[in-house]
């Protein structure tokens, strides 16, 4: 999709009225498009060249790709240099900061550093836990949670000031999110949780793989009956099984994923497992987009991106638009 004041790669838009960056992402949201964003896998390398092949995967399909901030407290490439990378070809990132390995300074300074990258998009985390991931004898920070650190973002671009009150001089141009999770208990909370992170600053939320459509409805409708589907863009997040072996492995081992009996057997009873994985995805994208309050979906395809074009072809959900990329 290229807009009438596109310019050069790697430069940012003109800032519209009413909006608070000069991202693609915030364009898109807001002119009422079904949105698609993906996640990018950071590389164990200090090689650029496997970033760009792998961003490369996801051209003319995803609105805007997420930089992963030591997600599963595991060490990879950081999204401040995989945005640093991506950013000057042009790609509409989406920054995620985490809590567990930054103190209140050295955020605000990777968020002053990030918009002035280019980096229009940034997703505020608590994080997981350090003995979850392959350095538990790392100290975690935790200085800030996801709450606190979007108040904290939000001041400086309205208030053009640090936490500390002191006045910043070219406040950052950036479009806030959050993560959700509709699938972990206590249900009844989660639409209230949501709704504070609004209130903290959030603009758009991304959320745990869902699995199950119903679940995803109960909470949607509640999310409609407190009116936040009008102040907030929800993007579920969606993503292709590998087998029913990996999504058994996934249900007992990775936190506030849930995934119903019904998905496992559907994978253990295909002759392709991997193939139905992909075909499952499809499915629930195309059941998603038709849920009142919806505004997009999130596909994290781990160790699968290269299937993400084919996932976004088959389900037709950009219709004829055609997302920005260094490529076209």
């Amino acid at each position: 999709m290229i807009f009438d004041d596109e310019p050069l790669a790697g430069e940012n838009l003109p800032i519209l009225p009413g909006h608070d960056s000069p991202g693609r992402f915030e364009r898109v949201l807001r002119a009422g498009h079904f949105a698609v964003t993906a996640e990018i896998a950071p590389p164990d390398s200090a090689d650029p060249q496997e970033v760009f092949d792998r961003a490369a995967l996801f051209d003319g399909c995803v609105d805007a790709i997420n930089a992963t901030d030591g997600s599963g407290a595991n060490c990879h490439m950081s999204s401040v240099g995989m945005c640093a990378l991506l950013t000057r070809r042009g790609y509409s990132m989406i920054m995620q900061i985490s809590c567990r390995d930054k103190n209140r300074i050295a955020m605000q300074g990777d968020v002053l550093g990030a918009s002035a990258m280019g980096v229009s998009n940034i997703l505020c985390l608590t994080g997981d836990g350090v003995q979850s991931g392959d350095h538990p004898q790392a100290k975690p920070v935790f200085d800030m949670d996801c709450m606190t650190s979007l108040q904290m973002i939000r001041g400086m671009r309205d208030q053009s000031q640090f936490l500390s009150g002191r006045k910043i001089t070219s406040p950052p141009a950036v479009f806030l999110g959050a993560a959700a999770n509709p699938f972990a208990p206590p249900f009844d909370y989660r639409p209230l949780r949501l709704a504070k992170k609004v209130e903290a600053g959030a603009q758009f939320v991304q959320t745990q793989y869902c699995f199950d459509i119903e679940m995803l409805k109960t909470y949607m409708a509640k999310v409609r009956d407190m009116g936040l589907h009008e102040k907030v863009y929800i993007l579920p997040g969606v993503g292709p099984l590998a087998s029913a072996k990996s999504a058994e492995w996934i249900r007992k081992n990775v936190a506030g994923v849930h995934i119903p009996d019904a998905i496992i057997k559907r994978l253990a009873g295909a002759e392709d497992q991997k193939q139905e994985g992909i075909n499952i995805c499809i499915d629930m994208i195309n059941q998603i987009r038709e849920i009142a309050g919806v505004s997009g979906v999130h596909i994290m395809a781990y160790r699968q991106e290269e299937r993400i074009a084919e996932i976004v072809q088959k389900t037709q959900v950009l219709g004829d638009r055609v997302p920005w990329h260094p490529n076209r």
